[in-house]
């Protein structure tokens, strides 16, 4: 079976199970604080583990996109250096919600391995939780005894808590699992050491394919295991593992889901792979790196320099350097693989597709970016190497190539490694620390577990669409602590407060009660939950509060909010249909909207949105809202969704004019566009390779924005003595500017001929070497600096220096005649630091010619003293 039919299968499988096939989730993700991006099938699924929300189906099955270079599952390291590690990989997954447990999920496991996949049962070994007295768990004899009536007990090992209970992070859903590995060697290799021997010992070839775990607890922030409210399975397999099973391949790379990738990049780099190791190891590299390069870029998060963003700029320029050192690649290469990898999965995750020329050019802009320093700094390497005592690069020069270079810590580790080296990563940490501290990080917090108020509410109830107050009651809290105090986060039965999501920043308000006011500062979402959060904690939790928003925040954000959709529409009718919303801010102070297009948006096209946008709010277009619509249905209808948003089966679909704007969305809106008042750009900016960025602000705030650049037109004029024509009065004063401006600077260029004779004339012969030595007077730096450069050109063997005096402020410039630096062991740089000590200032430039500034004009005289004093003594040597 090729890779395509493998996974067709799989979901044909669980389908006949009567599971249903839900979409992957994003690989970006949002609205969960404890995860940066999916890095396991269940992610998706966690708010049915707990209990918050309820399942539309209590079977599913899909297959996964997951990423794992961060946090507790990191996988990077081992990419490429192994064959069977990846940074993004699929995970085929089965589920259920309260549903069957452990037989039928252990049962159809085997079935599907052996019957449909016809795996080799006497090459398969299960293992099971052999229990933990320190949490004072039992081993799972359940599930043993579901694989006795399956297979020989000899194939049935113990795993510890390590190997054999999953927990997906340091709190959450968790539980014993059951894992099933395969051994893919030869009947010799087989018959020398037994497969179940080497379980769980990394060999490459006895390897994990399916995890079945058996999620029953929850582990809470003290450490301690708490029952679920109901027992579910949670499965995973990996896609890349089990396509090497099935096709009898050694390695994943040797399967269809990577070898039309790696024979692209072989081809290119005009190598053969499989006949060099060091290269293999790049195409590996390459083509795991281009995946989770391109589905994450696909998928909204953008290569950056903070959290997410830093991590795909890691992996993309750790692909980039293998691509640079072993493949000999110094221009962009990846971007061209990205065409062939939509192609390749684009019935599976079409996302890709439907985005593959911008995906591509964002990867060349970011390859461009750094192979610009990728050589500077692999020559700074060079020179570490030579200077490093013993075989550990300091951590401060660790981070000289992070900082300077753009080279993460993983990757000068791993060039490090390469020339037998090593870094000190506990001192580089250091210096990241004292770094973080510097830019004022956001402080340490600790979470609390949540205490329930009222035991039987699940999530709470939106009311916000309609209603701006609600009574409402407390269904739990926990205590969020940070080093500035502690603040406390809510869940309400029912609430009006919007919880920031999709752009648009959560509400603030109050809390009241017949016997006290809390005031909320913020409310967020967590996976399904709306949090609120505050300052104080109610004295008594089982009260009816008066939830109530505050409305003038509201109503000015839903201004925002609205014109952002008037705006996305207008900038694909003035820009083109390419335009893709990337990102956005909505708050009551000002609108930012990040959109795919790859030129800087003129002027002219600047006022053709602005004039679309008004036009549409004048035209005051009732809003048409739309909820519970199938997703199909809304899709039919126009409706645009965002790649990296993840959509149920039914969508809220917000229409402004059917012709014109119909977009997807969860925000709060205005009831009619008349409502905005007002829409003005204040910028235009670049904030990522084919990002631009346009803020504007609407209503009062754009009335204001109006009236004061009216002011200042007025009060220009006034300045201008009221001209009839305000700007040929500026342009008339502009070119009289620039007259005087062209006669000062013929002055100063007779001033420093003069100056320059003056000098020639003055110039001290010593055995050959001419000298010049002179404080001077002149009107600015540039002119020193062409005086130094002409006295270099017109005098041979020159050795100069000028003490400045450039209108009352410290100057000193050295030039040396290039042959003299060599010759007579002189440094203009060395030079020109030793003498800006007496100014008070300091400098440097390059060997031949170097330049200082200061505060001390009184202290020119000594520091000429000291130039020459170092050019005799040079010269006496």
């Amino acid at each position: 079976m090729d890779s395509k039919d493998i996974r067709a299968q799989f979901l044909e499988f669980f389908k006949s199970k009567s599971h249903k096939i839900v979409p992957s989730a994003p690989i970006v993700v949002q609205n969960d604080p404890t995860l940066m991006f999916t890095n396991a099938g269940m992610n998706q699924f966690k708010d049915y583990f707990l209990g918050n929300k309820t399942p539309d189906s209590n079977r599913v099955a899909d297959t996964q996109k997951c990423l794992r270079v961060s946090g507790k599952h990191n996988d990077l390291e081992e990419v490429g250096l192994d064959t069977y590690h990846h940074t993004m990989f699929e995970m085929l997954g089965n589920w259920s919600f309260g549903d069957y447990f452990k037989k039928e999920a252990i049962e159809w496991a085997w079935e599907f391995l052996t019957d449909v996949c016809g795996l080799p049962e006497d090459r398969m070994y299960a293992t099971v939780f052999e229990g933990d007295e320190k949490e004072q768990l039992e081993a799972d004899e359940e599930a043993r005894g579901y694989w006795k009536a399956l297979i020989p007990e000899s194939r049935i090992l113990n795993g510890n808590k390590k190997d054999n209970f999953w927990e997906m992070g340091d709190t959450g859903p968790c539980g014993p699992c059951s894992e099933i590995h395969i051994d893919l060697r030869s009947e010799d290799e087989v018959k020398k050491v037994p497969g179940r021997d080497l379980v769980n010992n990394d060999h490459p070839l006895v390897v994990e394919i399916w995890n079945l775990v058996f999620m029953q607890f929850n582990r809470l922030a003290d450490g301690s295991l708490k029952n679920l409210p109901q027992q579910h399975v949670d499965t995973g397999m990996g896609f890349e593992r089990l396509a090497m099973a099935v096709q009898g391949k050694q390695s994943n790379y040797d399967t269809d889901v990577f070898q039309p990738i790696i024979q692209s990049i072989a081809k290119r780099a005009g190598v053969t792979y499989g006949e060099d190791q060091k290269v293999d190891i790049a195409i590996r590299v390459i083509s795991d790196h281009i995946r989770a390069i391109s589905f994450t870029i696909a998928d909204g998060q953008l290569p950056g320099n903070a959290k997410a963003g830093y991590v795909i700029r890691r992996i993309l320029r750790r692909a980039v350097r293998y691509g640079y050192t072993f493949l000999n690649f110094k221009e962009p290469f990846l971007t061209d693989l990205v065409g062939q990898l939509a192609d390749q999965f684009k019935d599976t995750f079409p996302e890709l597709d439907a985005q593959r020329v911008f995906v591509a050019k964002v990867i060349r802009e970011e390859e461009v970016s750094f192979l610009r320093t990728l050589e500077k700094g692999l020559k700074r390497f060079e020179i570490i190497k030579a200077e490093t005592k013993g075989k550990v690069i300091d951590g401060k020069t660790a981070f000289e190539l992070y900082d300077t270079y753009g080279f993460p810590l993983d990757l000068t580790s791993l060039i490090a490694r390469e020339n037998g080296f090593s870094v000190d990563e506990k001192a580089f940490q250091a210096e990241m620390l004292i770094q973080k501290e510097r830019s004022k990080s956001a402080a340490e917090q600790s979470t609390g577990d949540w205490i329930s108020v009222i035991s039987e509410a699940e999530a709470s109830v939106f009311l916000g669409y309609e209603h701006l107050e609600s009574e409402s009651r407390i269904t739990r809290y926990r205590e969020v602590k940070q080093k500035k105090g502690s603040f406390y986060q809510i869940v309400l039965d029912q609430t009006p407060f919007y919880a920031e999501s999709g752009g648009q920043v959560g509400d603030s308000g109050v809390l009241e009660s017949d016997a006290e006011r809390i005031a909320v500062f913020d409310t967020k979402r967590e996976n399904d939950l709306i949090v609120h959060y505050t300052k104080a904690l109610p004295k008594d939790l089982t009260a009816t509060f008066m939830a109530k928003v505050n409305v003038q925040k509201r109503l000015l954000t839903e201004n925002n909010h609205s014109a952002t959709h008037l705006l996305h529409a207008a900038l694909r009718s003035v820009l083109g249909e390419h335009v893709q919303q990337k990102g956005s801010l909505v708050n009551e102070e000002v609108l930012r909207f990040d959109f795919s297009h790859f030129a800087k948006v003129t002027e002219e096209e600047i006022a053709k949105v602005e004039a679309i946008v008004n036009r549409r709010i004048r035209e005051n277009i009732a809003l048409d809202e739309r909820r519970n619509v199938p997703i199909e249905e809304a899709k039919s209808l126009g409706a645009m969704a965002l790649f990296g948003e993840k959509y149920g089966e039914f969508v809220r679909v917000i229409t402004f004019d059917r012709d014109y704007s119909v977009e997807l969305c969860g925000g709060t809106h205005v009831p009619a566009t008349g409502h905005i008042g007002l829409f003005k750009i204040v910028s235009e900016s670049s904030v990522a390779a084919g990002v631009r960025r346009i803020e504007a602000i609407t209503a009062d705030k754009a009335e204001a924005f109006v009236d004061q650049e009216l002011e200042i037109l007025k009060e220009i004029k006034e300045l201008l003595k009221n001209p009839a024509d305000p700007k040929k009065a500026i342009v008339s004063l502009i070119e009289e500017k620039n007259q005087l401006q062209k006669q000062i600077d013929e002055l100063n260029q007779q001033q420093g001929s003069a100056l320059k004779k003056d000098l020639i004339n003055k110039v001290e012969d010593i055995d050959g070497i001419k000298v010049i030595t002179q404080e001077v007077k002149l009107p600015d730096a540039n002119v020193l600096k062409q005086l130094s450069f002409e006295l270099k050109n017109e005098v041979p063997n020159l050795v100069a220096v000028l003490a400045a005096n450039l209108n009352e402020k410290p100057m000193l410039s050295v030039i040396l005649d290039d042959a003299l630096v060599q010759k007579l062991g002189l440094n203009a740089s060395e030079m020109v630091r030793a003498m800006a000590k007496e100014i008070q200032g300091g400098g440097g430039g390059q060997p031949f010619y170097a330049t200082a500034g200061g505060k001390n004009l009184a202290g020119l005289s000594q520091a000429l003293e000291i130039g020459k004093k170092i050019i005799h003594e040079k010269l006496k040597s």
